[in-house]
């Protein structure tokens, strides 16, 4: 029996070897969760129990269990490359099967889809049908849009000038946009967009009648009038009391070539009227060309947008993380994945940042857990328990040969 009792300690001994070396073998790979070898004692039951003077009987690998502690986050600029800061699995569907991970090297693979190295999915909460929030009962698989971004027709331009509160009415009439003595001052040339993102130009111009705090704007986009001249009158504060609420509407301009057309709102809220002189405060208006995408980035919540030249960003879903009662009962499934169990417990699936999920970082991956001089050490420590219990099967060998020997 104790040479039995000696061959479980070397059994323990090489698998505590065995389980270093593979943290050692992945003290480079990404997300990488260290493992370590836990052992039991045994000892030899009978029909009536265990007896108070029993000795035991050697040691058995328990479990090995591997240790999801937080990893360094390294920056790597890659914007597909994503890290967990905190609690939280990535969650990937590969061939059907849902699985977990901490490495988020991903690529794309030839049809968009981000993947694991692997060819694994990565699932994200895809945008809701109303285009507010997202859907959190239905994972997608992510995929990044290759075509250009859709044009938008400009349907507002906001804009908000200071008129001089001691302008007078031009020498010259009747208003003529090529004569600049006919009109006091002029909003310049703002870039507007047609439903097809061909650019044009519209510009308003401030004439002011002879009656007090009272002005004409004239609108026009390519120098061609869009309506009649709307009249502006302000208050004796030089607030704008009239159009009310401040919001002029341009008569719909189909453009000389193409098929584009622009209908479009000029809001005029927060002019004034005072002063010595024009200012234009704000200028603003909502429609773009068409786009290139330039970057796909993440926002620490998980949203994936995809950003294009024209400015718009286009939100393609939001990363869902998932997280377990009992980690350490995950299986391993290689590949830097695991796959749940019943002793993981029920997985739960949410948005990063809420709950007790972490954080998603772009542009950076997770590195390994293993701390390499303690692994070494551990090596060393495992190589003598080994040694001992070799040297413990010589003993008992020599005891052995002193029984047989006896005459």
């Amino acid at each position: 029996m104790s040479f039995n009792t000696s061959l479980s300690g070397i059994n323990a001994a090489n698998a505590d070897l065995n389980v270093t070396a593979n943290n050692i073998a992945n003290v480079n790979t990404t997300g990488f969760k260290e493992s370590r070898a836990e052992f039991a004692d045994l000892f030899s039951y009978t029909t009536y129990g265990l007896s108070r003077n029993a000795i035991g009987a050697g040691v058995k690998v328990s479990n090995v269990a591997q240790q999801f502690s937080q990893g360094n986050i390294d920056p790597t600029g890659r914007s597909l490359d994503f890290a967990v800061d905190g609690e939280g699995f990535f969650t990937v569907n590969k061939n059907g099967a849902t699985l977990y991970t901490r490495a988020g090297n991903f690529q794309t693979d030839n049809q968009g889809y981000v993947v694991t190295p692997d060819g694994a999915r990565l699932q994200v909460f895809a945008p809701s049908a109303n285009g507010s929030g997202f859907d959190v009962g239905r994972l997608s698989d992510l995929q990044l849009l290759t075509t250009d971004s859709p044009p938008q027709q400009t349907g507002l331009i906001n804009l908000m000038v200071t008129l001089p509160g001691n302008a007078s009415a031009p020498i010259v009439a009747p208003f003529d946009p090529a004569d600049p003595n006919s009109y006091n001052a002029s909003s310049g040339g703002v870039t507007v967009y047609d439903s097809l993102g061909v650019s044009h130009v519209q510009t308003s111009y401030f004439v002011k009648t002879a009656n007090p705090n009272e002005w004409q704007v004239h609108n026009y986009v390519d120098g061609t009038a869009v309506g009649a001249p709307t009249t502006l009158q302000f208050s004796a504060n030089g607030a704008l009391q009239a159009p009310m609420p401040g919001r002029i509407t341009l008569d719909p301009y189909t453009p000389a070539t193409g098929a584009g057309v622009l209908d479009m709102t000029l809001d005029l809220t927060g002019s004034t009227q005072y002063g010595n002189s024009f200012a234009l405060r704000d200028v603003r208006q909502d429609g773009y060309a068409a786009g290139r995408l330039n970057e796909i980035n993440v926002s620490e919540d998980g949203v994936v947008f995809a950003r294009y030249s024209n400015g718009d960003d286009v939100a393609l879903g939001q990363i869902a993380l998932t997280n377990f009662v009992n980690p350490q009962g995950l299986q391993p499934q290689g590949n830097n994945q695991w796959g749940a169990t019943y002793a993981s417990g029920t997985p739960r699936t949410g948005a990063p940042g809420s709950s007790d999920f972490g954080q998603v970082q772009s542009g950076a991956l997770e590195s390994s857990t293993v701390d390499l001089t303690e692994q070494l050490v551990n090596m060393i420590v495992a190589q003598r328990n080994f040694q001992a219990n070799a040297q413990m099967i010589s003993t008992q060998d020599q005891a052995t040969q002193t029984v047989i020997n006896i005459r």
